[in-house]
């Protein structure tokens, strides 16, 4: 099996510890959008140790000060899709830190729901 993530040119790396690495996504939705993994081949997330959980989110707190201060972004979107029903296409466990910026999109409402478009705009109804 080969992992496009497990055999990284060194120079694809912005920033690591222990046990993860950030690089740039190499499809951006937006200026500075970063994937952090774990340097150990992991499908999901929840195959993680909590050592490699801090990690992860050690950096994903460290690439969103960096990013902050090189983009001035106004927002992030932080994410993971864990499992190919979730939209997994690379199996190697990612966490996407997606800047946001004033007037990327019509109406950010709603974030994340729109991987749902039928049930992104929730405020204008009754909750269940």
């Amino acid at each position: 099996m080969h992992c496009r993530f497990c055999h990284l040119p060194k120079e694809r790396i912005i920033t690591r510890n222990s046990h993860a690495v950030a690089i740039r996504d190499a499809y951006p939705i937006s200026p500075g959008h970063t994937l952090i993994l774990p340097k150990r081949h992991i499908v999901s997330f929840f195959g993680t140790t909590e050592e490699e959980q801090s990690a992860l989110f050690s950096l994903v707190r460290s690439v969103r000060e960096s990013l902050t201060s090189i983009f001035n972004p106004s927002g992030f979107n932080i994410g993971i899709n864990d499992g190919e029903a979730a939209g997994q296409t690379i199996l190697h466990l990612h966490i996407h830190v997606i800047p946001r910026y004033d007037g990327d999109t019509e109406d950010p409402r709603g974030g994340v729901r729109w991987i749902f478009p039928d049930k992104a705009v929730y405020w204008d109804r009754e909750p269940k």
